[in-house]
């Protein structure tokens, strides 16, 4: 199928607080974290076609610095500017998609231990059933506290089932026109979603769930960098593992829960 990887990369990195002028941008095993994605969608061989989300032209000048030497020399970057949110910034990206598109790899580029083989088993499964996301089973012991409460006040804590809890990751994969609709869906609507999959799962679409066994993490706070240099350094010792499960319906924003 013709494929295209829609890469973030705009996010403003608040929670960063500073210590960095740009995550992605920054080191990581003596390449910038962004060109950890490119060589991985390069390794597995999925797509030469690449869709970058940043917030200037000043980034768009330092990214393309700075993946120039993991492009692969067929491969073409495309450019979009990125939204307010998240959902603003992917629905940009999926606009701006060229023409004939069928499959797209959405990825946070602040997740630079993606494996290889993880973009092409998400590859097979999505093109065979319209949608299907990275994702690892919750381990932890969950509780749900009633809205609004605050750390610290006693509340009525309620038991969710771990068996049935699966953590989200990127890529989330999808028919681009499967998607496109689906985000221009939350758009009319004026809704709020955290992950392609809520989109896709509003517009009534099933998701297939790719089981990830090999950590995956965002950077998002100043300490994931020296977390994630740590397990980049044992990532090559580990086979890149996947297993396929069956995808339905999910809810909430961080754990997705199967009906």
């Amino acid at each position: 199928m013709n494929s295209i990887a829609i890469l973030l990369a705009g996010g403003s990195g608040n929670r960063m607080r500073g210590t960095v002028r740009d995550k992605i941008l920054e080191p990581l095993d003596g390449i910038p974290v962004i060109a950890h994605s490119i060589r991985a969608f390069t390794q597995a061989d999925v797509t030469r076609s690449f869709l970058i989300l940043c917030r200037d032209a000043g980034q768009q000048e330092a990214i393309h610095a700075a993946i120039r030497p993991q492009m692969d020399a067929t491969a073409t970057v495309r450019w979009a500017r990125g939204g307010p949110e998240r959902q603003d910034s992917v629905l940009n990206g999926l606009e701006a998609c060229p023409t004939g598109t069928e499959l797209v790899f959405i990825h946070d580029t602040a997740r630079p231990l993606v494996p290889a083989a993880a973009l092409a088993q998400l590859a097979e499964v999505a093109a065979r059933t319209g949608g299907a996301v990275l994702a690892h089973r919750v381990k932890d012991t969950i509780k749900q506290v009633p809205p609004a409460t605050p750390a610290g006040t006693p509340a009525a804590l309620t038991d969710l089932d771990r068996a049935t809890l699966w953590a989200m990751e990127t890529p989330q994969v999808f028919h681009h026109a499967l998607i496109l609709d689906a985000y221009r869906k939350v758009a009319r609507e004026n809704l709020r979603v955290t992950d392609d999959v809520a989109a896709a799962v509003h517009s009534g679409h099933k998701v297939a769930l790719v089981e990830n066994l090999l950590p995956n993490p965002k950077i998002t706070e100043p300490h994931d960098l020296a977390w994630v240099a740590f397990l980049l350094k044992n990532h090559a010792a580990n086979p890149p593992a996947t297993k396929v499960t069956a995808g339905g319906p999910m809810r909430t924003r961080c754990q997705k829960r199967i009906r």
